[in-house]
């Protein structure tokens, strides 16, 4: 009886603990996340697939598509620059990480409409992440603090 008992509670623990893991491995890319821009190969990598996935509308040199804050005649705007004049620095990197794999529709307000494709069907994770790296180490070393307190403030 008493080693039925510890067999039970050896299993239900058991299965407590890979739900646990389970869920963190599910939650590890939209919390504590940072991407590192120090890696020089990883950067180069980025900079490749930048070139081959988000140039066309982003701009070869981050500058995005002209007059980006106002809206074309679909309703819809432009692609913003990537550089430091642009607006994703303002945003943390799981939010950067999941408009680029996701799409900005999760993002962006109820009804919100956006030529921003998601590149979760054409792009793996690492490749993602090593995109906005490059971004990132694009911008100057005080756009790249300042973004680095907003990921502190998204990952407590």
């Amino acid at each position: 009886m008493r080693r039925a008992w510890l067999l039970g509670a050896a299993a239900g623990a058991a299965i407590v603990a890979g739900a646990v893991g389970f869920f963190m491995i599910q939650r590890s890319p939209m919390h504590a996340y940072v991407i590192a821009t120090d890696d020089p190969a990883r950067n180069a990598a980025g900079e490749t697939l930048y070139a081959r996935h988000c140039a066309s509308c982003h701009g070869g040199n981050l500058e995005g598509q002209p007059n980006w804050r106002q809206r074309l005649a679909s309703g819809r705007l432009p692609a913003p620059p990537q550089d430091a004049s642009g607006h994703s620095w303002h945003h943390p990197d799981r939010d950067l990480f999941g408009i680029a794999k996701n799409g900005l529709g999760p993002y962006a307000p109820a009804g919100y409409e956006s030529d921003m494709p998601a590149f979760g069907q054409s792009l793996n994770d690492d490749e993602i992440e090593s995109i906005l790296a490059f971004i990132k180490s694009r911008w100057p070393a005080d756009i790249r603090a300042r973004q680095q307190a907003i990921n502190e403030q998204a990952n407590p």
